[in-house]
């Protein structure tokens, strides 16, 4: 990355942006707006169309349109391949471009944004392009007389909904396999985080997706996010985002057509050191790195450090000095660590936590308050809080910001009991040079990602999915065709 190429797309004016709808950008029907607020200074820079439910009544009309005429399910794979593979090129192409835009519009470091956003999404949708031709039906294995195949047909009309911490790894991760299995999509972005994927919609049109395929409906999820929920035309709608809204988009379902509905709801997930680590200062590094990333706002993070006794202090003290060490600040400056916390909301409820924390005896070693207040943007120093028991509020609940939650445990079943102590189950880590612990503890933790020694590696090759309140269904990897397809069977008399 260049710092300046960075400055010049930073400075570079944002036109208002509309709705995307089969193929055409369009204002909302009564032509409301929203203002988009850069955290990196507290200013507005452009405005979004705010949808209303008639927009996104038509987004859907659009998609089911699309979706009945076969212009894009009845193409053949290799042509539907095609496709996707040039609308990633044509997002590799703008990189840079879509990073800077989104980091304008979210925070997160520019270090970390553009291999985790634009260059995230396009091998995403590569890898979907490339599985369209190689996933196959079966031939059930029945009497001589009988022909029995099992096929696999699109859902039909995909609505998707996504979170302001990574609008296009989330996004592309809905939208590469629904698309690769035929479907239509709607998708709603997060009021604080739309515009990149409205830019990667059009690009998507500029690869040649026909119009309908893809529909972007911008606004407030009370008003669009309901209309989509309760749409008796979407088949399946799948959200990555908070438990209140996920539970409402589930009773949505409820009283619409009874859609699956599959979700990603975040975590609370134990990071878990014991005093045989292989390397002590290196999990600490990992440790920081796992929480205070993206300023904490990442669905997966290890807020929840559960250290063994006998190397708490020690270890919590490294953990602290790396978190104390790192550079906060200003996300499109290229030697930033930790940007900024999405938005002034965001921000109070991080702080609000802490408080809680404090009341609660837990005690803050570094980190906890605001900072760099006179740029206006919404900062908060890496926040490492100590003593804190295993039912305490900061243990119990996901903050989404860069606030660590440390606890000592005794031995390894205390520590299972502690890791299982949450309503969450996303993802966990283990630091251990015992192969037979690191495999039980694999096997107790009730999470859908484990790391041992190590904390957030993955790729597409395995998916993304969580147990107990943190939803259902999988992100990624070809398991995540499943939600996406409808299985016929064929039963042929001979």
């Amino acid at each position: 990355m260049d710092q300046s190429q960075i400055d010049l797309l930073r400075a570079a004016p944002i036109a208002p942006r509309g709705l995307f709808i089969d193929g055409v950008e369009r204002s909302a029907a009564d032509g409301a707006t929203l203002d988009v607020i850069s955290p990196i200074d507290g200013r507005a820079f452009t405005t979004i169309a705010r949808g209303t439910a008639d927009d996104m009544k038509a987004a859907v009309a659009a998609a089911r349109a699309a979706y009945e005429d076969r212009r894009w399910s009845g193409q053949p794979p290799a042509a539907r391949k095609k496709v996707l593979h040039r609308w990633a090129d044509l997002i590799e192409a703008e990189a840079l471009a879509l990073a800077v835009l989104g980091v304008r519009d979210n925070g997160t470091e520019i270090s970390m944004a553009l291999k985790a956003e634009p260059l995230s999404a396009a091998a995403t949708i590569r890898y979907y392009a490339e599985a369209i031709d190689k996933v196959y039906g079966e031939v059930a294995p029945t009497s001589d007389d009988v022909l029995a195949l099992v096929h696999r047909e699109p859902v039909g009309v995909v609505g998707a909904i996504v979170p302001w911490n990574f609008p296009l790894m989330i996004g592309a991760w809905k939208l590469g396999p629904a698309l690769a299995a035929g479907n239509s999509v709607v998708l709603k972005p997060a009021e604080t985080a739309s515009l990149s994927l409205l830019r990667l919609a059009g690009l998507a049109h500029e690869a040649g997706l026909p119009p309908g395929v893809l529909n972007i409906v911008t606004g407030q999820g009370s008003v669009v996010g309901e209309a989509l929920g309760l749409s008796m035309d979407v088949d399946v709608l799948t959200f990555t985002g908070s438990g209140p809204v996920g539970r409402r988009l589930l009773e949505y379902s409820a009283r619409s057509n009874l859609k699956r509905v599959y979700l990603e709801l975040g975590g609370k997930s134990p990071h878990i050191v014991f005093a045989d680590a292989p390397d002590l200062d290196r999990a600490a590094r990992v440790a920081a790195m796992g929480i205070f990333r993206n300023s904490g706002q990442v669905c997966v993070a290890g807020s929840r450090l559960l250290v063994e006794e006998d190397i708490h202090d020690d270890f919590a003290a490294a953990v602290a000095r790396h978190a104390a060490a790192m550079r906060v600040g200003d996300p499109l400056d290229i030697t930033t660590e930790m940007g900024a916390v999405n938005s002034a909301v965001q921000l109070d409820q991080d702080l609000a936590y802490v408080e809680t924390a404090r009341a609660e005896g837990g005690e803050v070693v570094t980190g906890g308050g605001r900072i760099l207040e006179e740029t206006g943007g919404y900062y908060m120093a890496p926040t490492v809080i100590t003593r804190v028991t295993p039912e305490a509020t900061l243990a119990q609940e996901e903050v989404f910001g860069p606030v660590l939650a440390v606890t000592s445990f005794r031995d390894e079943a205390d520590a299972m009991r502690i890791a299982n102590s949450t309503a969450y189950g996303l993802a966990g880590g283990v630091w251990t040079s015992n192969l037979s612990r690191a495999h039980r503890m694999i096997r107790g933790i009730r999470t859908g990602v484990v790391h041992v020694n190590t904390y957030g590696g993955a790729d597409m090759t395995v998916p993304l999915g969580g147990v107990g309140q943190s939803g259902n269904g999988h992100d990624k990897s070809l398991h995540a065709l499943n939600k996406f397809t409808d299985l016929k069977t064929a039963w042929i008399q001979l």
